[in-house]
């Protein structure tokens, strides 16, 4: 599957007075498109696109009219935290009162399917002016991977799409999302899934790649892989790299830097970043301690 990127948005990014800050542009993200901005005031019209529109307000109040000149106009008085939700495959009139910072998520429909675990599809609700606590804090951390990115992050950054999806379909959708899977990984999907992973530490792992591995999607991995482990995917590759790092550390002499590479950490920084975090130590004190 391709990067999901600016054409598969609805043009809202393309306005010549919206420059982004930062993008997920080619980062790889298959299922999710990430962009924050300042906006100035306009009124526009675009087509439908084939993926879903999240926008968090990040200041405010400001003004938004969408469905401008329709029977449908709503009119909304927007705070900070303010969410604007714009279903696939919809046309969108809008119109935008004042400037303010945004972060807009662009979500591929088959994430959203996918996490709706149905057979029937699932359509998200036009949304203006909601709030919902937990999608606030899903759009500013992918924006913070956008912002902060390592390679080591893509397991992360595919979670939060993942976990984008689940709540749009529980909280802004025509049904539930399916009951989690109760069982875990079998010992032959974790050992296959596992060891994928130890011999590819220092690679970027897709999550889409992890599940299919398993013989399930996205949202059935994620679910059974936590059941079995007690963490998410990317928590227990991260916790994978720290203990290769620290088995490195502890019996060889090789650099710092290069272990730090070798074990799927962007830099010598980064690793002792993540080993005061997790252990409470430095790569040198391991090397000591060895």
């Amino acid at each position: 599957m391709g990067e999901l990127g600016l054409a598969d948005t609805n043009g809202i990014l393309a306005l010549p007075w919206v420059r982004p800050d930062r993008t997920s542009a080619g980062l790889g993200w298959s299922s999710v498109y990430v962009s924050k901005q300042r906006e100035r005031p306009y009124r526009a019209d675009f087509g439908a696109a084939r993926s879903h529109q999240l926008i968090l307000h990040l200041d405010g109040p400001v003004t938004v009219r969408r469905g401008v000149g329709t029977p449908r106009e709503q009119r909304r008085r927007m705070p900070a935290g303010g969410l604007f939700l714009q279903p696939s495959h919809a046309e969108l009139s809008v119109e935008l009162g004042g400037e303010l910072d945004t972060v807009h998520v662009y979500l591929a429909d088959d994430a959203v399917q996918e996490a709706a675990g149905g057979d029937a599809p699932v359509r998200l609700a036009e949304e203006l002016g909601s709030t919902d606590p937990l999608l606030e804090q899903l759009v500013l951390s992918l924006d913070g991977v956008v912002r902060d990115w390592e390679p080591s992050a893509r397991t992360y950054a595919d979670q939060l799409g993942a976990l984008v999806a689940a709540q749009l379909v529980r909280r802004h959708g025509g049904g539930p999302v399916r009951e989690a899977v109760d069982r875990g990984l079998s010992d032959r999907q974790f050992a296959t899934v596992r060891d994928f992973m130890a011999d590819r530490l220092a690679e970027q792992v897709p999550l889409a790649e992890l599940a299919a591995l398993a013989g399930l999607s996205v949202s059935q991995f994620s679910r059974r892989f936590k059941a079995r482990t007690g963490l998410p995917p990317h928590r227990f590759l991260l916790r994978l790299r720290v203990e290769r790092a620290g088995l490195l550390l502890r019996t060889g002499d090789d650099p710092i830097a290069e272990i730090a590479v070798r074990c799927g950490f962007s830099h010598q920084e980064h690793l002792t970043r993540v080993l005061r975090a997790q252990l409470g130590t430095t790569p040198a004190a391991l090397r000591r301690a060895g």
